[in-house]
């Protein structure tokens, strides 16, 4: 995402960006909290652990395809004209831009056609959104609303996640929003780096309720039956959609994603936009190299929007190195994809950043999946990037 300092704009909340100053530049966290070990590999056995510390399972029967880049724009427009009983979106970022106008132009028509539109942006993100984008999407019958707006008080416990639904049956999550920045293939400063997934399959109601639980708070009522359909199997992946809210404690985004590396029996290998790992965090990734794991983290390099994190994550990389784990910067722009790859099957796409932010702030999910074909797409997609990035190498040592 882009972080929220950048976003604050024209809004005058100096405690709001003192607090968001400070959660980036000073990650106090401590590694009270470990995932216990050992964590299954296999897909049964993930799956318990999963529903153990999530409440979420690894489901059979879906399809999962990765939308990357700008492509999105066209795969959203395609399912969005498709829809024909309700679209429901949650989104951090909505800008007007072109994609915008494009994406609103679709959305107005299903909506005058009777399809049930309902939008929820975050106050804090999504800049001019009320008076350029808002009056087109009300005048077409669309109902939209504002995750905790800023005049109730500012607060860092933001609404980061990515979700489109459409008639309860196909849903789109990943890193992206809605603003040029998206458009391209990654490989220019002004194009970010993104990846994205489609999905069919019962993972989607998980996503729907989500997007059910952030309209009620925002005052929303409670979604029909027909937008929790019953979904068949139609498809050879396994998965699950974990959904994540702040807590002063631990959260379902930690256990996620210390979850799945420890699981790990071969690779572990980590796309993040903003790595800012907790010690604790720092400690797994260590010891899974420890194991003779092949760990790897990729992540945003001089091509970024919050230089503030960019010094945060770099002054990770001593101890990593020092402990084997490989670490790349990606150099034509901002990476701002959300990934994991472990072993040859288990993946995970969503919105979850390894900082504070997200781990303990914000509103987060991830679609988490086991399915070989789909792993060996990431595996592809996380070699073809290292040919743009930069490795970081250990110094050596002194005399």
């Amino acid at each position: 995402m882009a972080r929220p300092m950048r976003l604050l704009g024209r809004m005058k909340a100096p405690l709001l960006v003192l607090g968001i100053a400070l959660l980036l530049a000073c990650d106090t966290r401590t590694a009270a909290y470990r995932i216990p070990t050992p964590v299954p590999g296999d897909p049964d056995g993930f799956s318990n652990a999963l529903y153990q510390a999530t409440g979420v399972r690894l489901a059979p029967g879906h399809r999962v395809e990765l939308v990357n880049n700008g492509a999105l724009f066209d795969r959203l427009a395609q399912e969005l004209a498709a829809a024909r009983h309700s679209i429901n979106i949650v989104l951090f970022i909505w800008r007007p831009t072109g994609p915008s106008q494009r994406l609103v132009e679709v959305i107005t028509a299903r909506a005058k056609a009777g399809v049930s539109c309902r939008v929820l942006v975050d106050a804090l993100a999504s800049r001019d959104f009320e008076d350029q984008v808002q009056p087109a999407l009300t005048a077409a019958g669309c109902e939209v609303r504002w995750f905790r707006p800023l005049a109730k008080g500012p607060t860092v416990k933001r609404n980061h996640r990515k979700i489109v639904v459409i008639d309860g049956r196909v849903g789109l999550t990943g890193g992206f929003g809605i603003e040029e920045v998206w458009l391209g293939e990654g490989r220019a400063p002004d194009q970010w780096r993104e990846s994205n997934v489609v999905v069919r399959g019962p993972a989607v109601n998980e996503m729907q309720q989500a997007f059910a639980d952030n309209w009620q708070e925002a005052g929303g009522a409670l979604l029909p039956a027909t937008d929790f359909p019953r979904l068949p199997a139609g498809g050879l992946t396994r998965a699950g959609f974990v959904s994540s809210t702040a807590s002063e404690h631990l959260t379902k985004a930690d256990r996620l994603i210390q979850l799945i590396i420890a699981s790990a029996q071969r690779r572990v290998w980590i796309a993040n936009a903003y790595f800012v790992p907790s010690p604790g965090l720092t400690a797994l990734l260590l010891e899974q190299r420890a194991r003779g794991i092949d760990v790897r983290v990729m992540a945003a390099g001089p091509q970024t929007d919050h230089p503030e994190v960019l010094r945060e994550q770099r002054a990770t990389y001593p101890k990593l190195l020092a402990g084997d784990v490989r670490v790349f910067e990606y150099q034509p722009s901002l990476l701002h994809s959300k990934t994991m790859l472990v072993d040859d099957h288990l993946g995970v796409v969503g919105s979850i950043n390894l900082d504070r932010l997200s781990l303990d702030e914000m509103e987060e999910g991830a679609l988490v999946l086991s399915d070989p074909k789909v792993a060996a797409q990431l595996a592809k997609d996380f070699e073809d990037d290292l040919a743009f990035c930069s490795e970081q190498l250990r110094p050596a040592p002194s005399d």
